[in-house]
């Protein structure tokens, strides 16, 4: 079989050479983000997808399904420590 792989997404250059060339300089003087900026987005981005996303996984599921859920997750989370 044979798969490719999609184009990366990249930043669009301005053709305009003057553009093109404040582009190029603006890139390589802004200052990176520090890993504590980088830490806070990612947690602001989690916690926004967990805020949506549990309760309209639990609204789509019947009681028997959450039921089933809770208990997969309880005997993952207790597997440990049953053979302590």
């Amino acid at each position: 079989m044979l798969y490719w792989m999609p184009e990366r997404s990249r930043k669009k250059r301005p053709t305009d050479l003057n553009k093109l060339a404040a582009s190029i300089v603006n890139d390589a003087t802004e200052p990176e983000p520090t890993l504590d900026e980088v830490r806070a987005l990612a947690r602001l981005l989690g916690s926004r997808g967990g805020k949506k996303g549990g309760p309209a996984r639990a609204a789509k599921l019947s009681a028997k399904q959450r039921s089933e859920s809770a208990r997969k997750a309880a005997r993952a989370r207790w597997r440990d420590h049953a053979k302590e």
